[in-house]
């Protein structure tokens, strides 16, 4: 039940941050924060990352849901299951960022991002990112551990049997 929590919370607080920035923030104005390391911005991305597909909205919203639909499935059935945590984590931080975002993308037709960094390359400073990308982002690299754990498990085995 934790986990489902979890995706709420996180859906919530988005939406929340999300409806304050457009009210309180302009567009392309960086306000810095934390050392002039991060700055705050209103940003309305009419595509997935970096722009992709803001031409085709309707081509983006259905790969959307398809992704959302598949791993909601493979959600319910690892929510069902004993032990599964890194799994549950994982897909918890995932779609609660993909479930925000694709409730922006469905509501306003873009995504509100608000942050950015002052730091590295040029390319990275040019970024603006909402916290549900990096919900999804961990949320990925999570779940992706997790299965190359039980890759690795399922050789070790084998090599065992033989």
């Amino acid at each position: 039940m934790g986990f489902v929590v979890l995706v709420a919370v996180i859906f919530a607080v988005e939406i929340s941050i999300k409806s304050a920035v457009e009210v309180r923030c302009e567009e392309g104005v960086k306000t810095p924060v934390l050392k002039d390391k991060v700055y705050i911005t209103r940003y309305h991305n009419y595509g997935a990352f970096r722009g992709f597909l803001q031409e085709r909205p309707e081509l983006l919203k259905g790969i959307c849901i398809g992704i959302i639909g598949v791993c909601s499935m493979i959600y319910l059935l690892t929510l069902g299951r004993k032990g599964k945590g890194l799994m549950k984590l994982a897909l918890s931080l995932l779609l609660g960022g993909a479930f925000s975002n694709f409730y922006d993308r469905a509501t306003r037709g873009y995504v509100v991002d608000y942050f950015g960094f002052n730091i590295g390359n040029e390319k990275l400073k040019e970024m603006v990112f909402n916290l549900s990308d990096f919900f999804i982002i961990i949320g990925t690299a999570l779940a992706a551990c997790r299965v190359g754990a039980l890759d690795d498990a399922k050789k070790k085995a084998k090599v065992k049997k033989k």
